[in-house]
């Protein structure tokens, strides 16, 4: 059955420690019930979050966060279908922004704005290959 996949950026409105534990609390009891899977990376200035699963529910969980006020600026950076998932087993893996991500420097010029997906989707892969 074909899944969904769907990466996006947002700044995070007061983050802290607090607030990331339970976003990955709530999301994953509510992806693992879903069966959706992905990963989250944030940092003080920047989420980035790929889902996978069935299309209804990955609709419905990102209508969700369009409507979190504890996201600003929620852009669609890809949305496609896919037969296989890239964190199988990860009702939600977080991963701390590595240096080898955009800088806050680079996502403050736009550094977002002016990549394709398969600039998203190659942060993605490189997290799933160091976690396979």
């Amino acid at each position: 059955m074909p899944l969904t996949q769907l990466i996006y950026s947002s700044r995070p409105f007061g983050f802290d420690d607090a607030i990331l534990s339970q976003i990955l609390l709530t999301a994953r009891r509510n992806n693992a019930n879903a069966h959706v899977t992905g990963c989250l990376i944030c940092r003080g200035d920047l989420y980035l979050q790929l889902l996978e699963g069935p299309d209804e529910a990955v609709a419905r969980l990102y209508d969700s966060i369009l409507e979190d006020d504890r996201h600003l600026e929620v852009t669609r950076r890809l949305h496609r279908q896919t037969e296989t998932r890239l964190f199988d087993g990860w009702a939600m893996r977080d991963d701390p922004a590595q240096s080898w991500l955009w800088t806050k420097e680079e996502v403050d010029a736009g550094a977002l704005d002016h990549a394709d997906e398969d600039a998203f989707l190659a942060v993605f892969n490189r997290i799933a290959r160091r976690i396979g």
